[in-house]
Order: C-alpha cells, then sequence, then structure tokens
C-alpha cells in the first residue's frame, strides 16, 4: 500500500475526539488515513470533516480540517492517505 502523507495534526480535541489536520494535499470524507508519529500508528476512516465548524465533503491543501478519530492523535503527527 502506497502512503503520501496529506497532513500534520496540529491539535487534539480529547473530549471530542477530533483533530485539527494542517493539510498539504487534499482530503475527502470517508477517505482511510494512517496517523502517524514515531513507532505510534493507526488507520481510521474519515467519518466527518469540518472546516470552520462546517461540514464539509472534501479539504484541499492549505486548509486546517478537523477530523473525527477513534483513538488519540498527538500534535505533530503525520496524516497519510491510504490507497
Amino acid at each position: 500500500m502506497a502512503e503520501k502523507q496529506i497532513g500534520t495534526v496540529t491539535h487534539w480535541y480529547d473530549k471530542i475526539g477530533v483533530a485539527v489536520v494542517k493539510l498539504t494535499g487534499k482530503l475527502a470524507k470517508g477517505a482511510a488515513v494512517k496517523v502517524k508519529k514515531g513507532e505510534e500508528e493507526f488507520e481510521d476512516t474519515v467519518s466527518s470533516l469540518q472546516i470552520d465548524h462546517k461540514d464539509v465533503a472534501s479539504a484541499k491543501k492549505g486548509d486546517d480540517a478537523a477530523i473525527k478519530l477513534s483513538q488519540k492523535a498527538k500534535e505533530g503527527a503525520g496524516v497519510y492517505l491510504v490507497e
């Protein structure tokens, strides 16, 4: 499986399980992503994608997108598209 980094986690909201990702590539709702920092990594599906508290179907390079994740994502973690 090819992995392409599409962003970096800039903030984690623990109570709601949401990571804010500074995007360097395109991300769409329903995409499979891998979150990786050091030895820790997990895969997830983007079930919720928001920009400025509004639901969007996709986000592009340069956006700060909020994505809901099943596990904690540390700040500075890379977000990769799983193809």
